[in-house]
């Protein structure tokens, strides 16, 4: 391709991997990148603003770092720009010379057993997205009226959700959690909550730093069972052989919880091990889980959970899945089924085990769920030092115009959604925030936020 101009690259996706690849597109030595970042909603930053918890506010200042991306002079904004409806993907090759992919893992894996589509059964992507403000999600009702609710997982999503539900009002008032959230949690009659992994305590997914504030709940006992924490010889090595940091650390922490005598908290939180769901039951509802416990086989750092056929029952009115997430197939681009990724070599979409020219992946649609947000900078740099590297004999796009685009969408009728604009939508949420003593006040509502934005 001839560098007579600059090179126009799509980015799919606005969340940590999107951003991240964009500062390494931005600060490349390459002479002239231009980089437009497309995001469905009108509100950018992805899984950091409705998927990190209102009680982590530490974790959302990353934000401050994608702002200062977003100000570069060759970065664009196209909000409420959805790629497949308002834009294909084989449109966009004629306006960029490349696309990158970031559209992370927007849905969540089925346990696969009977009774898992019943009322009471919920996803903990909608309940996460849910108390944060998603819109695609504002209308979800979640009934707590129960006194029991089970998390299906153990990873630091699991523990997002157990901890919201165990967390009193006041714990939670002063976050952005959202207010039908939070009337609906305050209103809650769960007063006890079983979190349940299918392996043990040494397999666990969450982190130290998750599982510690856990304990730190204000009217809620922590509980593990001691006999959980009997090792085989296996996870034993997993933790003194193979020196898992974080396998240590939380083995420690779950040993501190089982010696708590209980404090008569109003809540309890039962971090449940060795056990999976094999059955919900109920008449119109989830009224029961029936649970398997499992032992482990398999060699030290490859042990996976077998049921033993003992069956227990437990009367339980909400079940949250937290089992693992997949990638959302895109019109146009390759996607495997099983992985529910966008399959790729180091971040160079490929079909059929051939690169497809000009498109690129990073962040959980190119490796799967898995790491933290820091985990999307090494990731995105990859792909993109090889975005960089094939920038010369790529196909050149027919139209490379930042305007063309923002005509044809305006054509089709899309508002699409400026930097700018976003800052006015930012600057009423914080303003509503402010009147209700938290640090900001979502808009559930793309119309609302729309018309936030036209105050610009």
């Amino acid at each position: 391709m001839s560098r007579t101009r600059p090179l126009r690259v799509a980015i799919v996706g606005s969340g940590p991997g999107g951003f991240y690849a964009a500062e390494a597109l931005l600060a490349s030595s390459a002479p002239g990148v231009e980089v437009d970042m497309f995001e469905a909603l009108p509100a950018p930053f992805g899984l950091v603003r409705y998927g990190v918890a209102p009680d982590h506010p530490k974790i959302k200042t990353v934000i401050a770092r994608y702002e200062k991306i977003a100000e570069h002079p060759s970065f664009a904004f196209f909000g409420h720009t959805e790629i497949g409806r308002d834009l294909t993907v084989e449109e966009m090759r004629r306006y960029y010379d490349a696309v990158v992919f970031a559209s992370g893992a927007q849905t969540d894996r089925r346990l696969g057993i009977p009774g898992e589509d019943l009322p009471g059964s919920y996803t903990a992507t909608e309940f996460v997205a849910w108390y944060n403000g998603h819109p695609d999600y504002r209308d979800r009702e979640f009934d707590l009226s129960c006194e029991c609710a089970i998390v299906v997982g153990q990873g630091n999503v699991a523990v997002d959700v157990a901890r919201i539900l165990a967390k009193t009002v006041d714990e939670l008032a002063g976050t952005d959690i959202t207010a039908r959230a939070l009337e609906v949690l305050a209103e809650s009659k769960v007063r006890e909550i079983r979190m349940v992994g299918r392996r043990g305590p040494v397999q666990a997914a969450f982190t130290p730093v998750e599982l510690k504030e856990l304990g730190e709940l204000a009217d809620c006992d922590v509980v593990v069972d001691p006999a959980d924490l009997v090792l085989n010889d296996e996870s034993r090595a997993e933790i003194d052989v193979l020196k898992w940091r974080d396998a240590r650390k939380n083995f420690d922490l779950l040993s501190g919880f089982a010696a708590r005598a209980p404090r008569g908290g109003s809540r309890r939180l039962a971090i449940d091990f060795y056990q999976s769901p094999r059955e919900l039951r109920g008449a119109g509802s989830v009224k029961d889980v029936v649970m398997e416990r499992n032992t482990l086989t398999g060699d030290a750092g490859a042990q996976r959970a077998v049921g033993t056929g003992r069956l227990d029952t437990v009367a339980c009115g909400a079940v949250f899945r937290s089992v693992g997430y997949r990638g959302v197939r895109i019109p146009g681009v390759p996607f495997d089924e099983k992985a529910g990724i966008m399959p790729n070599v180091e971040g160079r979409v490929v079909r059929d085990g051939v690169a497809v020219p000009g498109l690129y992946a990073v962040g959980w649609i190119k490796r799967g769920p898995s790491g933290v947000i820091g985990t999307n900078k090494p990731d995105a740099s990859e792909t993109v030092k090889h975005l960089l590297a094939d920038a010369e004999v790529l196909p050149p796009c027919a139209e490379p115009s930042r305007d063309t685009v923002l005509a044809v969408l305006e054509s089709r009728g899309v508002r699409v959604v400026s930097y700018a604009q976003w800052r006015a939508i930012d600057a009423a949420e914080v303003a509503r925030g402010r009147a209700a003593g938290k640090p900001r006040e979502k808009f559930v509502d793309v119309e609302e936020m729309l018309s936030a934005a036209s105050r610009s």
